[in-house]
């Protein structure tokens, strides 16, 4: 049951259910279900490095834009003109 959950999981990019997975791995009373699950969790764990990487790129662009959002504006004058 665990070694389906986290399938779906990972096919579902689901990094909460993984997380919780995770804390809840279970003893495995054969070999073959303890390579599946070493199988699994390296996969889990190229799916979040994956997912963290594109998090950075897009901060970073996210960053780039808005600096050039910020260079296009028009200087405003922060100063308070009371001469009228």
């Amino acid at each position: 049951m665990w070694l389906t959950k986290l399938k779906i999981a990972i096919v579902e990019q689901n990094t909460d259910l993984i997380d919780k997975l995770l804390d809840e791995v279970p003893k495995f009373s054969n070999v073959e279900d303890a390579q599946k699950a070493m199988h699994l969790l390296r996969e889990a764990s190229i799916l979040l490095h994956t997912l963290k990487d594109e998090t950075s790129e897009n901060m970073k662009q996210i960053k780039r834009n808005t600096s050039f959002i910020k260079s296009t504006q028009p200087q405003l004058d922060s100063k308070l003109n009371i001469k009228s």
